[in-house]
């Protein structure tokens, strides 16, 4: 298990750095569309909170590498983490609405978006792994 939570830390640093520049450049459009003005402390939650949700993103991919969990308890607790992760942040950034029906709203569709890519993903390894074993067969 130490060996995943290394790589955990280590993706997570690795690309933890792309937030603050995802936000700064949401932030940067946002402005000049508007004309809003940021202040210092929400630039500063906003930054800090594109880190840790890059680091924690990234590193929640080594769930799926942990060959004693099943897929299915990788699955869930990859998605519970990441939905734990943005909707705290989303939430004390005030970037979705502390509203009962806006947070059931973006429950239902991060985990229909959710669902959808991790089924695109799934039939896209199953198709490359079909092709290999035909050209191996071949």
């Amino acid at each position: 298990m130490r060996e995943y939570i290394i790589k955990f830390l280590h993706r997570g640093l690795v690309f933890g750095g792309f937030g603050p520049i995802v936000v700064g450049i949401v932030y940067l459009c946002i402005s000049e569309a508007t004309g809003l003005n940021f202040s210092g402390k929400e630039m500063l939650f906003a930054i800090l909170s594109g880190y840790f949700i890059a680091f924690i993103h990234a590193g929640a991919s080594v769930f799926n590498e942990i060959e004693t969990w099943s897929p299915a308890k990788s699955l869930f607790l990859h998605l519970f983490t990441l939905y734990i992760t943005y909707i705290f942040f989303y939430l004390v950034n005030s970037w979705l609405p502390f509203e009962p029906k806006i947070v059931l709203l973006f429950t239902i569709l991060f985990i229909l978006i959710y669902l959808i890519i991790w089924l695109i993903v799934f039939i896209s390894v199953r198709t490359a792994a079909a092709r290999l074993d035909k050209s191996i067969k071949g």
